[in-house]
């Protein structure tokens, strides 16, 4: 996928008309390359990290005025020599530009090209390279902050030392195997399993926190469900101020999921409107209530929403088909504004929150119990997270591995055995990291980020 010999050039800010567009070049011949269009200073003499104004031409043709930032090698993001040119953001005038640098011997970059650059060359290990692209998909303060604690190496420094034990162990046990006539032994096993074990408890901390990293990353799903023409749509109207839904007197109009995302307190909420659920003998709507139920399956809350015109009993049985699924939810009942003091009272054996969902009575009151149902909002983002599922299946491999190394400690088995269990758990470490990798591997990874970065 790489190549390190060429100077790669990609547009770095989003593609469009804007005010400034950014272009991006790194390899040995950025600054060479650029300085044969720059019409100004010798980029070629100027220090690293400076700014430098000037004219592009081709020829005699001036292209645009621009700025120069000079990044010289190994002082830059890639550790390649980087120049950035900024320009006017006209999409003609990018291109130019860009087509020029290319006719001049530069390479359009791959998607991730830059960033994988980077990870080679060795600015930061793999988990922090994907962490690189979930900070620019970062949509609330939770992710936001998540992204850049493990940008930042937080993940990758906790795996690290717990490496470099294991690591130790290894090569003591390779050692006994040198002098395997002589029936010595340099790793003792107690303290092997001492740190098998405190590994393991590091391990499955990581691994649970993944349910609650991959909210934080992906936001919290949260199902609308109830009966139809109770205000479903009309609720996540009023939660996103804007006309997302359809709304209708006609029971049964939402025959599919809508989704759209609201941030509150800093997290993400993932909001699905589901059909009304109800027996139908429309076609159509009864695959809307089938989905309806496999979203409810997938929901980390499930608002169920009722109206003043239905009964306790018939809240109370539908109540009980969801309590059936084990997900939390939450009993919200619309048109509060139409309910006697006599009727909220019934209803306040249900603990159920009071709305309008089509005056937005009550809306704030709702995001603000939201935020206390998922309990998300008080933790600690400076912790570290597992938010990648390629991150959680290494770990878990690596529990495994580390299984296998305590029945071994426990059963008499030779120490290559022991050796083998041991490079398998620094395998799967490794993997996370990218001190183990594959041109599968990275191109899995890297392909996924946008071109330019």
């Amino acid at each position: 996928m790489n190549n390190d010999q060429d100077t790669i050039i990609a547009l770095s800010t989003p593609s469009g008309s804007g005010a400034i567009g950014v272009i991006r070049l790194s390899g040995p011949d950025a600054i060479s390359l650029t300085n044969t269009v720059f019409a100004g200073k010798d980029l070629e003499k100027q220090a690293t990290h400076t700014l430098h104004f000037g004219l592009v031409k081709d020829g005699d043709h001036i292209v645009d005025e621009v700025v120069a930032g000079l990044f010289v090698a190994p002082k830059s993001y890639t550790k390649e020599n980087v120049v950035e040119i900024s320009c006017h953001g006209s999409n003609y005038i990018i291109q130019q530009i860009i087509n020029l640098l290319i006719s001049k011997g530069a390479r359009a970059a791959k998607p991730g090209e830059f960033t994988l650059r980077a990870f080679l060359n060795g600015a930061f290990d793999l988990s922090q390279a994907e962490a690189v692209a979930d900070l620019i998909a970062s949509n609330s303060k939770a992710s936001h902050d998540v992204a850049m604690q493990q940008m930042r190496g937080g993940f990758a420094n906790e795996l690290k030392g717990l490496r470099e034990q294991l690591i130790h162990f290894a090569s003591m046990i390779e050692l006994e195997l040198d002098f395997a006539e002589e029936d010595v032994e340099f790793a003792n096993r107690e303290q092997l399993k001492n740190l098998v074990n405190k590994i393991n408890y590091v391990l499955q901390r990581l691994i649970s926190s993944f349910e609650m990293g991959n909210v934080i990353k992906n936001g919290v799903p949260i199902v609308i469900a109830g009966k139809p023409n109770v205000g479903k749509s009309t609720l996540l109207n009023a939660l996103l101020n804007e006309e997302r839904a359809i709304v209708s007197d006609i029971a049964g109009t939402t025959r599919d999921t809508i989704e759209d995302e609201l941030t509150i307190g800093g997290i993400v909420f993932r909001f699905i409107d589901t059909a009304g659920i109800r027996d139908t003998a429309d076609i159509i709507e009864a695959l809307g209530v089938e989905r309806t139920l496999e979203k409810m399956k997938q929901a980390k809350l499930i608002i169920y929403m009722a109206d003043a015109a239905q009964s306790i009993p018939e809240i109370e049985e539908q109540v009980r088909g969801l309590a059936q699924l084990a997900i939390p939810y939450l009993i919200l009942v619309n048109k509060a504004d139409l309910i006697s003091t006599d009727q909220r009272k019934a209803f306040e054996g249900l603990n159920a929150v009071f709305i309008s969902a089509k005056e937005k009575q009550g809306i704030d009151e709702l995001k603000t119990t939201l935020l206390e149902q998922v309990n998300l909002h008080h933790i600690n983002t400076s912790e570290t997270l597992v938010t990648n599922i390629r991150h959680v299946e290494a770990l878990k491999q690596t529990e495994n591995a580390l299984q296998m190394v305590l029945a071994n400690v426990d059963n008499p088995v030779t120490s290559d055995f022991l050796a083998m269990d041991i490079k398998q758990a620094l395998h799967y470490l490794g993997e996370i990291t990218g001190t183990v990798t594959t041109d599968d591997l990275l191109e899995n990874i890297f392909t996924k980020f946008c071109i330019g970065k």
